[in-house]
């Protein structure tokens, strides 16, 4: 029986409508395809990618566990048979075919640990066992090796020598970038313990000397000072931590300020007003009782009569606000500039140590903004982010 006309438009808009399903799936393929760019550029992207997740690996520096994982990477980037990443101790990392070369790699490359040149050596050359050729090219950092990178092929033609030159250059820039860390690391705990020393001669002398003037005279009042004292201490010496909260310092300069009221007596008074939203605020550690003493130090201690200190910490948005004031002698703006930009010492080393660790950790665009002219007092103002996943406290 023929297929009546019904049926046939049926069975023809079934077909259109698969053909329209398979076109469509195909363009999307082929957009998302093209959205890839060209050769050159997935080539490009692919490179950098190998390149950026290398780079995470190495940011210690050259360690074994750091140049394993990098290994991978850069033996991609090469196209090699095999690539090694040594110090010059030993073999820090192997990844590919050619374990056996392994044991000899250190004596290949003493050459080049020692020169800083880059080492070919073709398959069959003495060391190399025969099967495959070596490119050794020494790492640099400043002036030093500190390592080198071998890639292991067929053959070493001169564009695995380039190759590998700028893969040794690149990892280089990694360990320097990794020693440039460190020392930002040990600035910073060199800076600490600059600020330690500059309250121990001063303001423990002077403690001492308050809370013995009442041993005799009031000794409860002795008795509470030695304890407050010896918790200031315990704080400003302790040994772990780059950072604490807004909270302990403020508990800190309590403290601080108890022992410089004990000495100066009424002389000393101190307003405080915080937010407890920015209590728990992660700032340096020892970034806040340097601005505190700086105030009393130099601006209420050569005053006549009393002195006021105002300190508030507030919540600006994504950032904390804390501000410390005096009603002191105030200081001269240009020799305070000097002395912040280093050009100069000073009385206010703590001012600059302070400025200088917030820089560091924050950005140039959070130092500490300081008013200040002879005879009107100094207001310092300090602003760090709320939120600040990589410090704790």
């Amino acid at each position: 029986m023929p297929d009546s006309p019904l049926l046939t438009a049926a069975a023809v808009a079934v077909i259109a409508m698969a053909i329209a399903v398979v076109v469509g799936v195909g363009l999307k393929v082929l957009r998302s395809f093209r959205d890839l760019g060209t050769d050159a550029e997935r080539a490009t992207y692919h490179t950098l990618h190998a390149a950026s997740q290398a780079g995470q690996h190495l940011r210690r520096g050259l360690n074994p566990a750091g140049a394993a994982k990098a290994s991978r990477q850069l033996r991609t980037l090469l196209g090699s048979e095999a690539l090694a990443i040594t110090d010059t101790s030993g073999v820090l990392a192997w990844d590919g075919a050619g374990d056996d070369l392994k044991p000899r790699l250190m004596d290949l490359a003493a050459p080049v640990l020692a020169g800083g040149r880059t080492a070919v050596l073709p398959a069959g050359a003495e060391g190399t066992g025969g099967s495959l050729a070596a490119v050794i090219a020494p790492v640099r950092a400043d002036s030093r090796v500190v390592g080198a990178v071998a890639a292991f092929a067929p053959s070493a033609g001169a564009g695995l020598v380039r190759a590998t030159g700028e893969v040794a250059d690149w990892v280089a820039v990694q360990v320097e970038l990794a020693e440039l860390d460190a020392s930002r690391t040990l600035l910073m705990e060199a800076e600490v313990r600059a600020l330690r020393a500059q309250i121990s001669p001063h303001f423990i002398y002077n403690s001492l000397n308050a809370i013995a003037s009442f041993i005799n005279t009031d000794p409860q009042r002795a008795r509470e000072l030695v304890v407050e004292f010896a918790d200031f201490t315990r704080y400003s010496f302790r040994r772990h931590g780059d950072f604490t909260t807004l909270a302990e310092e403020l508990r800190c300069i309590d403290r601080y300020l108890l022992l410089e009221r004990a000495r100066f007596g009424e002389r000393v008074q101190v307003s405080l007003r915080v937010a407890p939203e920015v209590l728990s605020t992660v700032i340096p550690f020892l970034s806040l009782q340097p601005l505190v003493e700086n105030a009393v130090r130099h601006g209420l201690e050569a005053k006549e009569g009393p002195g006021h200190i105002s300190i508030t910490a507030e919540d600006a948005g994504a950032f904390a606000e804390v501000t410390i004031e005096d009603d002191g002698v105030g200081m001269d703006p240009a020799q305070l500039q000097s002395m912040l930009a280093g050009h100069t010492d000073g009385e206010h080393v703590g001012l600059r140590n302070v400025d200088a660790r917030l820089r560091q950790v924050y950005g140039n665009d959070h130092g500490l903004v300081i008013e200040t002219a002879p005879g009107e007092g100094t207001l310092i103002t300090m602003r760090v982010p709320k939120s600040q996943p990589g410090h704790d406290a």
